[in-house]
């Protein structure tokens, strides 16, 4: 009797995985011989991982990544000329802590998507908040916003992501008030978070998609400041990837 209301009471407390391995504790024998401080240990560790796996989940969900994506699965051959080191000082996640950001650069279909969302992955195992956009649907979801009221709030959520992922960086040349809006993006995280862009065009080449050239100084300045740099080159994954009969390449 005093199990089950011990039970109860742990559920209660939405400590339900707490629960289910005191009971499974009461239930194996193989415990018998252990001591309290050894099963009560086994108990927090259930509840810890638990935890840690929702919040893990719960971060993944909110980022919206666009692949399903790790660092691990990065391929490093020869033509892609990716530098293992660089990549393992960056899983580590510090530049993200430290508010640097991180530009990958490269031809299309070169896997910057994928490097993009297996460093989102990364983030969000460490407990970081992350958020992908596609720049074209961040800048329509901005004009929205100024539309319907709701453009101050959505700059608050914005400024509160510690890493905001834009991939297709520079698909489409900027008008002036698509500048202005990524201005306040940019100016909003400056040295406060962290931002990660992924990008066809060389870094030497961004300065044209802006139409108003003061405001294209002023973001360049801000993101390309201290920022990591990654280009990726080699053949095509996704021509690769056709090649293979359609297996997934990172």
């Amino acid at each position: 009797m005093l199990n089950q209301q011990t039970i109860e009471k742990l559920s209660w407390m939405h400590m339900a995985t707490f629960a289910r391995e005191y009971n499974r504790q009461m239930e194996d024998p193989s415990c018998t011989p252990l001591t309290f401080d050894e099963r009560f240990g086994m108990l927090v560790d259930a509840e810890y991982t638990s935890r840690q796996n929702k919040s893990l989940q719960n971060l993944l969900k909110k980022a919206k990544l666009r692949q399903q994506a790790c660092l691990e699965d990065i391929a490093y051959t020869p033509d892609r000329q990716i530098n293992r080191d660089q990549i393992r000082q960056l899983s580590t996640g510090s530049w993200i802590r430290e508010n640097h950001n991180l530009i990958l650069t490269g031809a299309t279909g070169t896997g910057k998507s994928f490097c993009a969302c297996a460093f989102g992955n990364s983030a969000c195992r460490q407990g970081i908040k992350t958020r992908y956009f596609r720049v074209p649907r961040l800048l329509t979801d901005l004009a929205i916003a100024r539309g319907d009221g709701s453009y101050n709030k959505l700059m608050k959520e914005l400024k509160k992501i510690e890493l905001l992922i834009l991939d297709d960086w520079g698909l489409n040349t900027l008008d002036p008030l698509a500048c202005r809006d990524l201005l306040e993006v940019v100016e909003d995280r400056y040295e406060e978070r962290s931002t990660l862009i992924a990008s066809q065009l060389p870094v030497s080449s961004w300065y044209d998609i802006f139409q108003d050239s003061t405001i294209a100084d002023a973001i360049l300045d801000r993101l390309v400041h201290s920022a990591y740099r990654i280009d990726l080159s080699g053949a095509s994954r996704r021509a690769i990837k056709a090649e293979k009969g359609g297996v997934t390449l990172p």
